[in-house]
């Protein structure tokens, strides 16, 4: 089984499928929900604490009856999620690795979103794409636009969909804070900046870098509290607003983007964009931090099964969109000379740096 820091896992071209694939797409539901509780029982864990480990440890340690653990030790094992060498289980290399890595509670915070966020407006994937509409949010209460002004109604949803997306932000901001060059920049607008995970990876790993949130309202208490617990006060402040009704504040050498570009249509990032263009003064940056799509339109798969949830549920618009097509919306806001930064890893995350 592949690394999770393979590239071998989100390739350039589909594979061909024979029958084994079919099936693999066919009963694709039942594998997660393998997945999901597997980690909501604590197998893993379980796995974790020794190197081997027989079937009735498993299920004295998960208090489950014999059938039951029988269910979860076939389809984990037969699904790779989990090895079996005679009567021994233990933990498969992905999993490890994730473990070893400080990554796991990240992937579970992502099972869990997959899980009650997204997995019951995806029984609306195909009237979403009939209607060219978001028709999976009629899933989730409340009478808001989109996704995210509903969560505050639904406090249970909104826990698990921050904590995903602190867990998602982390698994893929290393690239950010890595891959691109802030040593030229003083002050970053952060558009959409949630719970400014993203900011303080920044802050911290550029002590001289100032970076400010801009998101609505609702998120300055949530902002304020995740920044004093990362002591960078000094340098992450915040400005509310809607970002799409509202001018971007000015006085900032660098805009950023993370995880926006595909929640909203073409022409909305394209208006985000000038927004940002008029903002920033001549030779200002701007950064798009997202996951991509290829140009040939055939993969890599993990965009192409990501774009679900974001055609069935956030709002109207958006998917896992392409490098090109991010860099005509550029182009037609005035930047210039895109240039395309390619994240490794399992998550098929991308740059995109642009000039005013």
């Amino acid at each position: 089984m592949a690394s999770v820091t393979d590239r071998s896992v989100s390739p350039t071209a589909p594979a061909p499928l024979d029958m084994n694939g079919l099936s693999w797409v066919l009963f694709g539901h039942a594998a997660f929900q393998y997945l999901n509780a597997a980690c909501e029982l604590g197998l893993f864990e379980a796995l974790a604490e020794r190197e081997k480990t027989k079937k009735k440890e498993i299920r004295e340690q998960l208090g489950l009856a014999e059938r039951s653990v029988d269910i979860l030790l076939l389809g984990c094992t037969s699904l790779g999620l989990v090895t079996k060498d005679g009567e021994d289980y233990g933990l498969s290399a992905p999993v490890a690795e994730l473990m070893q890595a400080g990554d796991w509670q990240r992937l579970k915070d992502t099972v869990a979103f997959e899980q009650y966020v997204v997995y019951e407006g995806q029984l609306d994937f195909t009237e979403s794409l009939r209607t060219n509409t978001n028709a999976g949010l009629r899933r989730i209460p409340g009478t808001e636009r989109n996704l995210y002004f509903r969560l505050n109604e639904n406090p249970k949803l909104e826990q698990v969909f921050f904590a995903y997306m602190r867990s998602w932000s982390e698994l893929a901001n290393r690239h950010l804070v890595e891959e691109v060059d802030f040593s030229g920049v003083s002050s970053v607008l952060d558009v959409g900046g949630g719970d400014a995970v993203n900011s303080i990876a920044l802050a911290k790993a550029n002590p001289h870098l100032k970076a400010t949130v801009f998101d609505i309202p609702s998120m300055r208490e949530l902002v304020e509290g995740k920044v004093a617990e990362a002591g960078v006060r000094d340098q992450v402040a915040m400005v509310t607003g809607d970002m799409h009704a509202d001018e971007f504040p000015s006085g900032f050498d660098c805009v950023l983007f993370a995880h926006q570009f595909v929640i909203w249509t073409l022409e909305e990032n394209t208006a985000l964009l000038r927004k940002a263009y008029e903002a920033l003064p001549e030779g200002g940056k701007v950064v798009i931090f997202n996951s991509m799509s290829n140009d040939d339109g055939d993969g890599p798969v993990v965009a192409a099964l990501d774009s679900v949830y974001f055609a069935a549920l956030p709002a109207e618009g958006g998917m896992i969109y392409s490098w090109k097509q991010h860099e005509e919306c550029l182009r037609a806001a005035g930047f210039s000379n895109p240039q395309r930064v390619d994240c490794p890893g399992w998550t098929p995350h991308g740059i995109l740096v642009a000039i005013k």
